[in-house]
């Protein structure tokens, strides 16, 4: 994704049409699309603010419901992803695997292998 405009163009553009230029003149003047100068100039008149909107940080519905999820996780954590998104299907919480990893991930729960596997191989 690109960088947002500067603020200091979004100011100078605003400035532009309060000082009596069309949105699309002051657009060509800046050298941005007409769309973007029209944009900024309803979030100016909406919000009062020039500054670009947040970018990333979307959240996941399972953030929504993460006290059931994680207790979930705690009492079945011998279940892989796939066979989780089943059971928290089952219960009405719609996910998907990659999406279940993406959860634990964020909350910082790994599974890790333990030592009782290492008696299966040779010494």
């Amino acid at each position: 994704m690109p960088k947002p405009y500067s603020s200091d163009l979004r100011a100078r553009v605003i400035e532009a049409v309060e000082a009596g230029a069309s949105r699309r003149e002051a657009a060509e003047s800046f050298q941005v699309s007409p769309s973007t100068a029209i944009k900024w100039l309803k979030r100016w008149e909406k919000t009062g603010s020039k500054e670009a909107k947040p970018t990333g940080g979307s959240t996941s519905p399972l953030d929504e419901q993460a006290d059931l999820v994680l207790e979930f996780i705690e009492h079945q954590s011998d279940l892989t992803l796939t066979e989780m998104a089943k059971a928290l299907g089952r219960r009405r919480i719609a996910t998907s695997r990659s999406s279940l990893w993406r959860f634990l991930e964020r909350h910082g729960i790994t599974f890790k292998k333990n030592l009782a596997g290492d008696r299966a191989r040779p010494r």
